[in-house]
C-alpha cells in the first residue's frame, strides 16, 4: 500500500528481460533506501515491484511479462525517469490518498500548460478498465502520483488535473512529452463502491441493494 507521494525520482534500466534496474538521485537515495529491506515494495511509477538486490545506489527488481505489457515500463527505453514511492508504514501520515500500486489501465498525455500558479495536464483514456473510476473531484493515482481530477468526460476518456508546482518540479510530470504513455490506478474505495452496487449484496433479504445512490446520498457521499 502506498500514498501517492512520490519520495524521489530514479532512473530505469532494463536487465534482460525478467528485471529492472532502479539507480536513484544521490539527494533522495537515503530517504527511500534508509529503511528497505530485500522483498520490500517499491513503487515505480505507480506499480508495486519487489525488491530483489539493493545496490550503493538504487535496487535491482523483478518484473513480469504481464506488468510489462499492461503498463508503461515496457515502453520505456533505458535512462527514463520514473517515480519511487517506498510502501505505507503502520503509523505514516497519508498526505495523498490509498493507493494500492495494481495498475488499471494506461491514459497518454494530450497537453500541459502552466499557469499562474500551477500546471493544468490533461490525459486520454482509451481503457474501459480505469476510465470507469475517473470521477469529477476524485483521486487518481498518474504514474505513482495522487492527484485529484479538475475535470472529465462524462465516459471518462478524457480528464485534467492541477499540479501544484512542487509536485511539478519533484516528479517525472516535467519530462512528460505530448503523447507520452503514463500508469493509471482509480481509487480502491471507488472500486468497493462499484462491487457492493453491482454484485447483489441486499439488506434484510430484501432486493433493495445495501448500497445504493440513495445510500450513498443520505450518508455524505
Amino acid at each position: 500500500m502506498f500514498t501517492g507521494l512520490i519520495q524521489t525520482i530514479g532512473t530505469l534500466y532494463h536487465i534482460g528481460t525478467s528485471q529492472l534496474q532502479i539507480r536513484c538521485q544521490a539527494e533522495g537515495y537515503s530517504a527511500l533506501m534508509s529503511d528497505i529491506a530485500l522483498g520490500d515494495s517499491i513503487a515505480v511509477d505507480g506499480i508495486c515491484l519487489t525488491v530483489e538486490s539493493i545496490l550503493p545506489q538504487g535496487f535491482i527488481a523483478a518484473v513480469s511479462p504481464e506488468t510489462l505489457d499492461r503498463t508503461s515500463l515496457g515502453k520505456l527505453a533505458d535512462g527514463s525517469r520514473v517515480n519511487l514511492e517506498a510502501s505505507l508504514r503502520v503509523g505514516s501520515k497519508i498526505g495523498g490518498h490509498f493507493v494500492t500500486g495494481h495498475i488499471d489501465g494506461q491514459g497518454v498525455l494530450e497537453t500541459a500548460e502552466e499557469t499562474s500558479n500551477a500546471w493544468t495536464l490533461s490525459f486520454t483514456v482509451s481503457d474501459a478498465r480505469v476510465a470507469k473510476y475517473i470521477v469529477p473531484k476524485g483521486s487518481i493515482a498518474v504514474n505513482g502520483i495522487s492527484l485529484t481530477i479538475a475535470d472529465c468526460s462524462p465516459s471518462g476518456d478524457w480528464f485534467a488535473v492541477a499540479v501544484i508546482p512542487v509536485t511539478y518540479r519533484e516528479t517525472n510530470l516535467r519530462y512528460l512529452s505530448s503523447g507520452d504513455w503514463v500508469n493509471l490506478e482509480g481509487d480502491v474505495l471507488g472500486k468497493y463502491v462499484e462491487k457492493f452496487m453491482g454484485q447483489g449484496h441486499h439488506q434484510n433479504g430484501s432486493d433493495q441493494p445495501a448500497i445504493s445512490l440513495g445510500f450513498l446520498a443520505e450518508h455524505g457521499y
